[in-house]
């Protein structure tokens, strides 16, 4: 087994790391990694429904989709991530608890009584600690996980507080758990790179020829292609959600606005909007101007800025119009 240590905290590339293992290599992997402030969204979720995007936009929090399914998680250098990467046939090849099992070992023996409960999570007296997912590639499975170890978890709950009536789609939705950090129950008796070390020694009982091993410069430049072309890029975090309807409702002293719209792999492909407001311009001349259009931020916000707001809704300013669509 090979054991690597991420020496990054760019969460796009320890994303799209996991990737090149499973595609690229044959050994089985033990891959840590740290992330900056991010929140990493399943391969099957709705992006901006699982976000509050306001607060991850102010606070500089990467978003990222993974390849796998799931909910989303918010990961800071708090956070220890793993991903045990092997090649495996045959049935029942998804088991959360073969892979959980040193790392639940290494708490029980540290006084901390940990389970592992539901699917895949694992908890400490029935708060949840760590979410675990897998992706299968051919005939290579990558188990990863996360590990609260001395999270925020203020930043974790504001990150992770869309308005769920916003949204009407299909797409798999995050299971909110209560959560706690181990070190609550540990205090500072280890580091999280004491606690890595832990789960490594326990792997190497069950694998005498585990080795370190660093990645080569050709994998490291793979790993920046995809990092360019997928996971650091709006159409791969954004755009890939899938289908869904959106409504979002403004009340102020000028009126009120209800917009609706229907967004497909992330374009705009409708957009309405209702109410009492006043213009003098066919708002339906706005409402144009955004269809094929990217649902994304800052092309909402060029649009919004390129014309005259007031023409359309009276006494609204651009930035109340730009919020209707997030």
């Amino acid at each position: 087994m090979l054991i690597i240590n991420s020496q990054t905290y760019f969460t796009p590339f320890n994303i799209a790391t996991e990737e090149h293992l499973i595609k690229n290599f044959k050994d089985d992997i033990l891959l840590f990694y740290i992330n900056d402030p991010s929140i990493i969204i399943g391969k099957h979720q709705n992006t901006l429904a699982e976000i509050d995007l306001k607060y991850v936009t102010d606070n500089n929090i990467y978003v990222v989709r993974r390849l796998s399914g799931g909910g989303a998680v918010f990961h800071d250098r708090g956070n220890l991530n793993f991903s045990f990467i092997t090649n495996t046939k045959g049935k029942n090849i998804i088991d959360f608890r073969k892979f959980t099992e040193p790392i639940l070992t290494v708490l029980n023996n540290i006084g901390v009584k940990a389970d592992f409960y539901g699917r895949n999570d694992l908890v400490i007296d029935g708060k949840k600690f760590s979410g675990n997912a897998s992706h299968i590639y051919k005939d290579r499975i990558c188990h990863h996980g996360t590990i609260l170890y001395n999270v925020d978890l203020t930043a974790l709950s504001k990150s992770l507080k869309p308005d769920k009536d916003k949204f009407i789609d299909k797409a798999v939705k995050s299971v909110r758990s209560r959560v706690a950090n181990i070190c609550e129950y540990i205090g500072n008796a280890y580091s999280i790179e004491d606690f890595r070390q832990m789960i490594v020694n326990k792997v190497r009982e069950s694998f005498d020829s585990a080795e370190v091993f660093n990645l080569s410069d050709k994998d490291i430049a793979y790993i920046d292609a995809l990092v360019k072309n997928k996971y650091d890029t709006w159409e791969w975090n954004f755009g890939a959600s899938p289908e869904y309807n959106q409504t979002k409702s403004l009340k102020t002293k000028a009126g009120k606005i209800d917009a609706y719209f229907k967004v497909e792999a992330g374009i705009i492909k409708s957009l309405c909007f209702y109410g009492d407001f006043f213009g003098c311009s066919p708002v339906e001349n706005f409402e144009s101007l955004f269809i094929g259009r990217e649902h994304n931020y800052n092309i909402v916000k060029q649009i919004v800025e390129s014309v005259d707001v007031a023409t359309f809704f009276m006494g609204f300013t651009d930035e109340e119009i730009i919020s209707l669509f997030f």
